[in-house]
């Protein structure tokens, strides 16, 4: 298998137009591990983890990007986060049966595809797309077009290569502010769709790129890594226990013994007891008291 898990960047040199190759094979390993996601679960997951990650690299600024598919089919949820530093995390949410080979409406239902950016510094923004494409790529290809009026083409490619789960893609997008003409980006398109998904999870980036662009010329910059990072901690969990009504966490305590925080995202359990949720009301009464 070729080295995993990475975002390369490239530009071709006689045309405006730029392109992301990415391979997240591990990371999706990683994401649908430990889930009983039906397959057509972990495909899609594995598509919007692609998506998300090339998304992602679009980004001129430090922070997140957030893409959730929500619909009233037997799918009820599925999202990926992630942010500028390539680190990924996602989950799916079922609540009724799934058939093998189930395509993206028939999971989904009626709904929509939410991209919800959000910087570090500055405005969050949110775009809502309706699921009128028959599959992600179409859809956030439809939502480039009509947020940012940027011809772009997403090639999202998974399945089961030398015996185990493999994911990745490419992304091309006509540069802001340049003539790139229809026909030329259509070429590099169909270019592109030629690649195998086997191709582009087992061989070198540098390889893939030569096969499918070697008339044209094309600069390709640094690989950055991309990983599954959760961003969920003890603290965090905390900081939500202090913000719900203290007789709620008391009646739990009071019949549970225990509160069991667990994140969807990683499979983490935080477990609180009643020593541990007094230590945390007196951290915060102590800072509240710091702040008058």
């Amino acid at each position: 298998m070729a080295q995993q898990d990475q975002m390369h960047r490239y530009l071709f040199e006689n045309y405006a137009v730029r392109g992301e190759l990415v391979n997240v094979s591990d990371t999706w390993r990683e994401i649908i591990e430990g889930h009983d996601y039906p397959q057509p679960v972990q495909q899609l997951l594995g598509e919007l983890l692609v998506a998300t990650s090339l998304l992602t690299a679009t980004l001129k600024f430090d922070g997140d990007i957030t893409v959730q598919l929500q619909g009233d089919g037997p799918l009820s949820l599925a999202v990926i986060n992630g942010n500028n530093r390539q680190e990924m995390r996602g989950v799916a949410r079922t609540k009724g049966e799934i058939a093998e080979g189930s395509t993206l409406k028939e999971m989904v239902g009626n709904g929509y595809l939410v991209i919800t950016i959000a910087p570090e510094q500055g405005e969050r923004y949110q775009g809502v797309v309706g699921l009128e494409g028959d599959t992600i790529a179409a859809c956030l290809e439809d939502y480039f077009m009509r947020s940012e009026q940027l011809p772009t083409r997403l090639f999202l490619r998974t399945g089961e290569v030398e015996g185990q789960a493999g994911a990745g893609g490419i992304l091309l997008q006509v540069l802001p502010a340049q003539n790139t003409s229809t026909d030329d980006f259509s070429h590099l398109a169909t270019l592109t769709e030629t690649i195998k998904t086997a191709e582009l999870i087992t061989l070198p980036a540098n390889e893939v790129l030569w096969r499918l662009y070697h008339q044209e010329e094309v600069t390709v910059y640094d690989p950055q890594d991309v990983v599954f990072k959760c961003t969920c901690s003890r603290e965090r969990c905390g900081e939500v226990l202090k913000s719900l009504p203290q007789t709620e966490v008391d009646e739990i305590i009071e019949e549970d013994g225990e509160i069991d925080m667990h994140c969807d995202y990683c499979g983490s359990h935080y477990v609180y007891d009643a020593v541990d949720i007094a230590a945390i009301r007196n951290e915060s009464a102590s800072g509240n008291e710091q702040l008058h």
